[in-house]
Order: C-alpha cells, then structure tokens, then sequence
C-alpha cells in the first residue's frame, strides 16, 4: 500500500473523540499517526494499521 507522510488515513473505526480521518507523521515499520479530531498522537505498528484503512485521502502533487 502506497502511503506517504501528509496523507490523510480514512480508517474503518472511530477514534474515541469521534474522528475517523488520521494524519501521516512517519512511516517505517510503524506509523505516527494524528487524530485530526483531538490532536492525539499515537504510533501503530504498520500492519495493523493497513488492516484498518479504508482509503487514503491525498493532496494533488503540483
């Protein structure tokens, strides 16, 4: 799965405040994720977390 950092994770589940769209800080064997709902950052391993997507949302290369 192609991710970068600045995309925007479209997950299946909530997070508890209620967002579901995730911010791509780092990636590697885990991902640095950002609620962008509360702020909360979190680290996930990257399996997981492809598990979890349900589409990714980026902003058009210029």
């Amino acid at each position: 799965m192609d991710i970068r950092v600045g995309d925007i994770l479209k997950m299946k589940k909530e997070h508890p405040c209620g967002s579901r769209e995730m911010l791509v800080l780092r990636i590697g064997a885990d991902f640095k994720l950002r609620c962008t709902g509360c702020g909360h950052e979190f680290m996930t391993p990257r399996a997981k977390c492809e598990k979890k997507i349900r589409s990714v949302i980026r902003e058009a290369d210029e």
